[in-house]
């Protein structure tokens, strides 16, 4: 993978200087996960920071005798950083949603690029800081109707991981109990709220290409709050 393309899919690298990118590009190593596959386990120990280059993933955590999804991730992001930040064990599991290409970097490795490197270093606490600013923003929306918490996640899906076409902001078709979770919903509300949007023309499920079209982002952001 070329140095700019590097940076450019992956937002945490767009402030690293061009010797780090081609350093960090030396030392990733690839992986390929198929769908339902766990990438990585609550409890164990950090030992690298994953990348996704293509695919979708799900960060889940056991309460008791469930299992919660907590946050959907998509192509650009990553995980694994708290654990070796802090060095303590993981405190969620990581499960392919679809298919999924992941870049991973040892962390012993990106410790050290993150101090020889300021700008990177900034930018990681830049995106640590939005991902905090998330979690307020659900904590914030407890109260709120169903249908605006739901809105929120698809917009928030699409405005990190969309892709345009000629249908609309394509994202991955996230499983409804996996949406309900991260919107703090029912799986019946996610259902009924779903049909609705759906009838509605805001949006179209196309099962078999697991895809879901958001095709009214204005509507969606304007049921969400963010207009």
């Amino acid at each position: 993978m070329q140095t700019v393309v590097f940076s450019e899919l992956f937002p945490l690298f767009n402030a690293a200087s061009p010797e780090t990118i081609e350093w960090l590009l030396s030392i990733t190593v690839e992986h390929e996960y198929p769908c339902d596959r766990a990438v990585l386990m609550e409890d164990a120990w950090g030992n690298a920071v994953y990348f996704v280059e293509s695919g979708w993933v799900k960060v889940r955590r056991h309460v008791g005798e469930e299992v919660v999804t907590l946050a959907i991730l998509g192509r650009g992001d990553f995980f694994g950083e708290m654990a070796i930040l802090d060095e303590s064990p993981r405190s969620t599991d990581v499960v392919a949603l679809s298919n999924v290409k992941l870049l991973s970097i040892s962390a012993q490795r990106f410790i050290q690029t993150l101090f020889k490197d300021s700008q990177l270093h900034h930018r990681m606490l830049q995106l640590m800081v939005r991902r905090l600013r998330q979690t307020n923003l659900r904590f914030q929306l407890r109260h709120q109707p169903p249908a605006i918490k739901l809105a929120n996640t698809l917009v928030s899906l699409g405005e990190n991981y969309g892709l345009p076409s000629e249908h609309g902001t394509e994202i991955f078709n996230v499983p409804l109990r996996d949406l309900a979770d991260v919107s703090d919903i029912t799986l019946d509300e996610a259902t009924k709220i779903m049909d609705k949007l759906n009838s509605k023309g805001w949006i179209r499920i196309a099962p078999a290409n697991q895809v879901i079209y958001l095709l009214n982002m204005r509507q969606l952001a304007h049921l969400a709050g963010k207009i």
